[in-house]
């Protein structure tokens, strides 16, 4: 009889495999709520030093168990891996899209599976996706307000340091280091960084654009050593840089070369702060990547107790758009101490 009941219960192991794996729509025997998650790349600086952390930091404090998986930047890895998450039952998933525009098929599998799905960091691009399930929300930014804020205050230190117009014809010549190409933030940043420019009455003139999808310092460095060394390497006037990873290369290059050149960048990382303490870096843009963890895991958490995902939590909810927007802030000379 004893072997017999063994048998029984290895026979139950193979056919439910996650309910003895501790997976499942909760672990076995457990309440605890299980989320897969995803990075688009972990080679990504803020990405990986900021909402990787605060994701696995928060979600132990919150008492659920959080399994974050790398993408390495391809949409068709992490396809595989929500299929992956799927097949072990998890009880709602948090994904950053590696292609904002293929949202859809990250959607149409959580809807046929019944989970809920928590989009972050990276919008659908295509429009009214976000309709197709009633269970799919985002946690982002307002991709144009880091572009407006960064603008705003390259408008107004131009303004106050006349010597920078090197070639004194009131033009701002400025090279800017892209980021990922068709990433909503990349674009927003590029377009409303140098409209804050025309926007004041000032006149802009691009020596050069470079784009790059790993949004990478060592593209900051060589893209900035390639422009310091060219034909025009002596023209520019200001460095725009899209995300601090690409600025640290930047000056990385610009302090090789012995020249220092204005240079703003945007997320407000550490060791951004640490650059405009020295005197390296003129400003960036707190994109909020602590908050944005957090209130990815507060609406994920709540979806999967099939509560409204905003109850008890400081979020709100664009209706439109099932959206929580997460502030962008100003990073200065004068208040950077305050994000340390």
């Amino acid at each position: 009889m004893t072997k017999r009941i063994v048998l029984v219960v290895l026979m139950a192991a193979l056919i439910f495999p996650m309910a003895f794996a501790g997976g499942g729509q909760q672990a076995a025997g457990s309440d605890q709520i299980v989320i897969g998650a995803n990075i688009y790349s972990f080679a990504d600086n803020f990405m990986n030093g900021v909402m990787k952390p605060e994701m696995e930091r928060y979600a132990q404090e919150k008492g659920v168990r959080i399994d974050i998986v790398d993408s390495e930047g391809q949409q068709a890895k992490l396809n595989d891996q929500v299929d992956v998450f799927i097949t072990r039952g998890v009880d709602v998933l948090v994904i950053n899209l590696v292609d904002p525009a293929s949202a859809r098929s990250i959607i149409e599998k959580a809807q046929r599976a019944n989970i809920p799905l928590v989009l972050f960091n990276k919008e659908a691009t295509e429009a009214g996706v976000m309709n197709l399930y009633d269970k799919v929300w985002y946690v982002g930014t307002n991709s144009a307000e880091s572009g407006i804020i960064q603008g705003e205050m390259m408008v107004a230190d131009w303004r106050s340091n006349p010597s920078w117009d090197k070639n004194g014809d009131g033009i701002v010549q400025y090279v800017l280091l892209k980021g990922e190409p068709g990433h909503p933030d990349a674009e927003a940043r590029t377009t409303y960084s140098v409209k804050a420019f025309a926007d004041a009455g000032i006149q802009t003139q691009q020596l050069a654009l470079e784009a790059d999808p790993n949004w990478s310092t060592q593209h900051g460095n060589d893209k900035m050593a390639a422009w310091l060394s060219s034909s025009f390497g002596n023209q520019i006037e200001l460095v725009i840089a899209n995300n601090d990873g690409m600025a640290f290369g930047a000056i990385t290059a610009m302090k090789t070369a012995g020249q220092m050149l204005p240079i703003y960048g945007v997320d407000a990382l550490d060791q951004a702060l640490s650059h405009i303490a020295d005197g390296e870096m003129n400003g960036t843009v707190l994109n909020d990547g602590v908050n944005q963890a957090r209130a990815s895991l507060d609406l994920a958490i709540n979806a999967a107790r099939g509560a409204n995902v905003t109850a008890g939590t400081p979020w709100t909810l664009e209706a439109a758009t099932k959206a929580v927007r997460v502030a962008y802030v100003a990073v200065t000379p004068e208040n950077y101490q305050d994000f340390r």
